[in-house]
């Protein structure tokens, strides 16, 4: 199966889930898992892999990015935890995914993961200490993945200035890669397209073989 990335550029919004573009020489990497890891501000390390299951959205800026890509991570999470809004600070990633309608009763409901990275590839080793002092204070409970070493960057690129988004599926593969502002138009495709890939995670129902016809998982 040939998996379709998206690019966008910044001066072409429209091109968002409107143009697909496949990209036939990553095919390979595409169709297999891909395990990113990080240290967040608290030294904590973190990988993508602990959330398979989940359709994980990265969201990735250098520092002239960085409010943009924050308020982009942070309007997605409340879409698919809108009970975030009225938590305290320290359970606002802590909240459950909203339902999907029609989803099998009894079967566990796919996730949304926004994961906000800083790239620091500027920030040089002596000063990584300080960078993660200022980062805990300027968000104290909501983990901020630190890529020192312009791991998203050497993968995917990165739009200066802008938020770059890759999206893995919920089983660990890369589905799409964006850079640039999202229109309110963008934006509700894209949050179709997350749910589409939460809806692909639903085991295939098959009709068995029997007189009845009766579904069977």
């Amino acid at each position: 199966m040939v998996h379709v990335t998206y690019r966008r550029s910044p001066t072409a919004a429209a091109v968002l889930l409107l143009a697909t573009v496949a990209v036939i020489a990553q095919t390979s990497a595409a169709e297999q898992m891909m395990n990113i890891a990080m240290e967040d501000q608290f030294r904590t390390q973190h990988e993508t892999v602990t959330h398979q299951g989940d359709v994980v959205v990265l969201v990735y800026a250098e520092r002239h990015g960085a409010e943009a890509a924050l308020t982009l991570g942070r309007r997605l999470h409340l879409q698919f935890h809108p009970t975030a809004d009225s938590a305290s600070a320290d359970a606002w990633s802590k909240q459950p995914v909203v339902g999907l309608a029609g989803w099998p009763a009894g079967l566990p409901v796919p996730g949304v993961q926004v994961i906000p990275v800083a790239s620091l590839t500027e920030v040089p080793r002596a000063l990584q200490a300080v960078a993660r002092a200022r980062m805990r204070k300027d968000s104290p409970h909501v983990p901020v993945w630190l890529d020192f070493e312009g791991t998203l960057k050497q993968m995917f690129g990165i739009i200066p200035g802008e938020p770059n988004v890759v999206v893995l599926d919920t089983a660990g593969r890369v589905h799409s890669v964006l850079s640039g502002k999202f229109d309110d138009q963008d934006y509700a495709q894209f949050v179709g397209l997350l749910d589409q890939l939460r809806r692909a995670a639903q085991p295939a129902i098959r009709v068995a073989d029997q007189p009845n016809g009766s579904p069977v998982r």
